[in-house]
């Protein structure tokens, strides 16, 4: 029996099933109206999907482009920043080294005048102090010489020219102390 089983069993491999051929043949049929149908629509979608893709890419790379200049205009600017502020920090030093030397001058100026002041105000009390001190040594030496001479020189003529005198006589004794310490 089992031979008998076996032959029964084995059909022809290459026979056709005509059920399943039409089915086959329907579902090709309808597979490739539908991909037939499909085809422009998916082609264009392929299509505008690229055209997405390189465009995309065409504005990144203008973006790109774009993105690059306005970097380097930025690092001229700032360049540019970098040069204004490093020409008015010059002209702030070259400000300041002339403000210090006008307040220098001014200064020095001032210290003139002031000392000149001083000059002036030294010898007004010079001669002011002359002037007294040749009072009272004419008082004085008026009243020595009344003293010594005896007699009263109550004339104001006689007094003034007896202290004039006694006066160059005691300017031309410094004169000569003067020159011998010279």
């Amino acid at each position: 029996m089992p031979t008998v089983y076996l032959a029964a069993e084995q059909e022809n491999v290459l026979r056709i099933h005509w059920d399943e051929f039409t089915f086959g043949l329907i579902a090709f049929l309808i597979i490739l109206g539908v991909v037939y149908k499909m085809w422009p629509r998916l082609t264009k979608a392929l299509d505008e999907r690229a055209d997405q893709i390189e465009g995309g890419i065409a504005r990144a790379q203008k973006a790109e482009a774009e993105a690059d200049e306005i970097r380097q205009q930025y690092r001229e600017k700032l360049e540019e920043a970098h040069r204004e502020y490093a020409q008015e920090l010059e002209k702030a030093k070259e400000q300041r080294a002339a403000i210090i030397a006008e307040a220098r001058e001014e200064a020095q100026a001032e210290a003139r005048r002031i000392v000149d002041a001083a000059h002036a105000q030294i010898e007004a009390d010079r001669q002011q102090a002359f002037a007294q001190l040749k009072g009272e040594i004419g008082a004085l030496s008026t009243e020595l010489a009344s003293r010594i001479v005896g007699e009263s020189l109550s004339d104001s003529a006689a007094q003034s020219r007896v202290i004039d005198r006694f006066l160059d006589e005691l300017e031309q004794s410094e004169g000569k102390q003067q020159a011998e310490v010279r």
